[in-house]
């Protein structure tokens, strides 16, 4: 897996100023008065980014799922149209169809 720079520095450096031309570290070039951090610094902080982005992205997918499907259906539990069960049933509906990625693994 390739690192992504830009999202590397977007997620840790935005407080930093730098540009990025392209998708390599060549492309980077750092504007900020602190010191730049190395290829191998970024590429070591790739996997809990692109894990937190996906997770994120998993959220949001979730969140999106709760409203449209499970949401209406606790309004109908809470008029006594439907159960509780019913309700749960659907949320975990929506957990099953949208898992979170694993946790990266330490390197050694």
């Amino acid at each position: 897996m390739s690192t992504n720079y830009a999202a590397v520095l977007t997620a840790n450096y935005a407080d930093k100023q730098w540009t990025l031309d392209g998708d390599t570290y060549d492309g980077l070039v750092w504007l900020d008065e602190s010191p730049k951090p190395t290829q191998a610094e970024l590429d070591a902080q790739w996997s809990a980014v692109d894990y937190q982005n996906q997770y994120d992205a998993v959220s949001q997918t979730r969140h999106n799922e709760y409203i449209a499907k499970s949401d209406p259906i606790f309004f109908e539990w809470q008029r006594g149209t439907k159960t509780q069960a019913d309700w749960d049933a659907a949320v975990q509906a929506i957990k099953d169809a949208n898992p979170y990625p694993p946790a990266p693994t330490k390197k050694k």
